[in-house]
């Protein structure tokens, strides 16, 4: 069988759907955002790993190692906060090769340091080791919370309302602004190869970003929401279920709803999404809404609360109320801005998927 048949959750889900939790101290495995562990009584460490590869997950013909290090420890800390839970320590492995200086892993950490400061995490060790296919940073948080405050994917129930934080697609657009920039600098090169001009006599790139910045930044400085969890322990608000958007919202929507035996319905007028994205999406021949739904890496937290909490978490800045849960029969569907429902299919990034 092929892996992209499985693509990468199904890849997960069939080599560890057999694996039995032996002991005590494991609460849960694979499956959630974390792994969560209970070491004493009070508390539960929570666990995520994250593995980015050059070529897959970013490319260095355009995102500055600085900003790579930030966005590494982003993508771990917003798991932690997924499962409601602190940040406090963190791993870094890394795997290069000859090309790289002291003075690029330098700029690395300075980015990677900056997000762990911001969200009070420590990075405590990590291993390095050499690469003879590109970067490779495998990075792992441990955080902690109160066994009554973890929040899993599988708690969503029936009228429970469906919130995300943020808005939607523009990290996606921003990928897409890079790729277009990158594509135009690749084709100037070519033809002065085919001119048989010297590439280092060439005038400078100057790539077009111009009112673009917030879309840029989506992409390559992404932030995680701690100030959202704050918010809601704040207001006394615990998410029935909840995690973060790094794959696209339809596919975060098919896990919570699978894991949770429940249906959905969301609304396409109340998906928020920034000018900017919209613009930009216009520019592509793109539809604004499928960015919204299927782009990823937005890093924004969907949750659900129940419905008698809609007027406290809709009165927090930055959460907007887009749908709710519904019983399992009714799938999972988009109410389109002309009444039409529409099914909603997990078709958010899936790195192992056939090209």
């Amino acid at each position: 069988m092929e892996i992209a048949e499985l693509g990468e959750f199904g890849l997960i889900h069939h080599l560890t759907e057999n694996i039995e939790l032996k002991n005590p101290e494991t609460k849960k495995g694979a499956g959630d955002d974390c792994a969560v562990l209970a070491f004493e009584p009070g508390k539960q460490v929570l666990i995520t790993t994250d593995l980015l590869m050059e070529g897959v997950h970013f490319d260095l013909q355009y995102v500055p190692l600085k900003h790579l290090g930030y966005k590494s420890a982003i993508v771990n800390l917003s798991d932690i906060y997924a499962m409601n839970g602190r940040p406090r320590q963190m791993t870094v492995s890394i795997a290069l090769s000859k090309r790289f200086t002291v003075e690029d892993m330098e700029d690395f950490y300075e980015g990677l340091r900056l997000a762990c400061e911001a969200h009070g995490c420590d990075i405590v060790g990590g291993d390095t080791s050499s690469s003879l296919t590109g970067l490779a940073i495998s990075i792992t948080c441990i955080g902690d919370a109160r066994p009554e405050d973890v929040v899993y994917r599988s708690g969503a129930k029936d009228t429970d309302i469906i919130c995300v934080t943020g808005d939607l697609g523009a990290a996606y657009m921003g990928l897409q602004l890079l790729e277009r920039e990158k594509s135009v600098y690749n084709q100037q090169l070519k033809e002065a190869r085919e001119r048989g001009e010297k590439l280092d006599a060439l005038p400078p790139f100057q790539p077009d970003f111009t009112g673009r910045e917030y879309l840029l930044e989506r992409q390559l400085k992404p932030e995680a929401r701690k100030d959202i969890i704050e918010a809601l322990a704040k207001e006394g608000i615990h998410p029935t279920a909840m995690m973060d958007i790094s794959d696209g919202l339809s596919s975060e929507l098919y896990h919570i709803c699978t894991q949770s035996k429940a249906g959905c319905r969301i609304y396409e007028e109340r998906l928020p999404l920034d000018y900017q994205t919209a613009v930009m999406a216009e520019e592509l021949n793109m539809n604004v809404t499928t960015c919204a739904l299927n782009g990823g890496e937005d890093y924004e937290l969907l949750f659900t609360v129940p419905l008698t909490d809609h007027d406290r978490v809709a009165a927090i800045p930055g959460v907007k109320v887009i749908g709710h849960i519904t019983k399992p029969e009714l799938g999972l569907q988009l109410v389109c801005r002309d009444g039409v429902e529409m099914e909603l299919k997990a078709q958010g990034w899936n790195p192992l998927k056939a090209k």
